[in-house]
């Protein structure tokens, strides 16, 4: 079978067989430094589909970037097919500041498709609809909790094709949760443009997760085998199927004050369970906070400083047959056991 062509990218062609990374020019800043979007293609010698997996949309979200670059090492992509276009920081300017936000304040998950004449945030949104969105057949979009909460690790996804919805159970993430997609979002303008793109949360900002790292990267290689891209070799097959939600709901803090949370993430809750106690700083008021209904615990505050109203813990909604707790238990073992994938694993 001969070599497929070149892959063409912004003003680069990567030849069939190789890996190069290539820059997109962005903008200029003020004190006239230029800034590009880095994108590492991985060009396989026989031909496939062509997968995305970007990282940090929110400039604060880095857990995907460790993702991505464990993902570019893996030995499966020796004998890629098909096309894999990496980029693990798409808000560069976020990135360097430790924040959601591009300069401009706008969040760049909101301004999708973009537009070439638009603002900065709107210009970026363009540049990766264009180059990478309209090269691709399927795409990962790696985020995590804002900073000061967590998230179980999950697949959100609003499938168009039936396909996509099995791809989000291949990944394997404890949780897939059915949602709409956002106005604005890389999702809904993907979608639109027919590519369907999982979103996968996990962990939280501005810090590092073990647990959701691996689950990050051995879902990826999960979706890349699956569609034929790399062999299994070295892939853990999937040992229980994701728990599916369709519906989630956050529970609120009933008054201000100081939280002790009773309740962490992956665990299953039962309507009436007390998730945690809100107390004011004199030890005079204590303030059960009660889970309104059953459920999975897929996202919660770190902070032990609530604000009457605070979203405090973020419940699924599960189907009356699903047993989350052994699920959970299932896939951490099995993430525990996973083969290292190099030598700077353990955080």
């Amino acid at each position: 079978m001969p070599d497929q062509s070149a892959f063409q990218i912004g003003k680069h062609r990567v030849p069939a067989g190789i890996r190069r990374t290539v820059d997109l020019p962005v903008s200029v800043l003020s004190d006239h430094t230029p800034v590009s979007m880095s994108v590492h293609v991985a060009h396989g010698r026989r031909p496939g589909p062509t997968l995305f997996v970007s990282a940090a949309i929110h400039g604060d979200e880095i857990i995907g970037v460790e993702i991505v670059r464990r993902l570019l090492r893996a030995p499966s992509l020796d004998k890629l097919k098909g096309t894999l276009l990496a980029i693990p920081i798409v808000n560069a300017y976020g990135f360097m500041n430790h924040s959601r936000y591009l300069p401009d304040r706008r969040d760049l998950n909101r301004v999708f498709p973009g537009s070439p004449q638009g603002s900065l945030a709107s210009r970026l949104a363009h540049i990766f609809m264009t180059e990478i969105v309209g090269r691709s057949d399927v795409g990962v979009d790696l985020h995590s909790a804002a900073v000061h909460r967590t998230n179980l690790p999950q697949i959100r996804v609003t499938p168009s094709k039936p396909e996509t919805m099995a791809l989000a159970e291949v990944f394997g993430a404890p949780v897939v949760l059915t949602s709409k997609t956002r106005p604005g979002s890389l999702r809904q303008s993907a979608q639109d443009r027919d590519v369907d793109v999982l979103l996968y949360e996990a962990g939280e900002g501005l810090r590092f997760d073990e647990f959701a790292v691996r689950a990050g990267v051995t879902g990826i290689l999960r979706i890349m085998h699956h569609l034929k891209m790399v062999s299994a070799r070295g892939i853990t097959k999937l040992k229980a199927p994701p728990i599916r939600s369709s519906s989630s709901f956050w529970q609120r803090a009933p008054a201000g004050g100081l939280l002790r949370a009773f309740k962490t993430i992956g665990d299953e809750v039962s309507k009436g369970d007390v998730l945690g106690i809100i107390s004011d700083p004199f030890g005079e008021m204590d303030t059960e906070i009660l889970a309104e209904e059953d459920g999975l615990l897929i996202g919660r505050s770190n902070l032990p400083i609530a604000n009457e109203g605070d979203g405090l813990f973020h419940i699924a909604r599960l189907r009356r047959n699903d047993d989350a707790g052994a699920t959970i238990d299932s896939l951490t073992n099995q993430l525990n056991e996973d083969p290292l994938f190099d030598e700077d694993e353990i955080i």
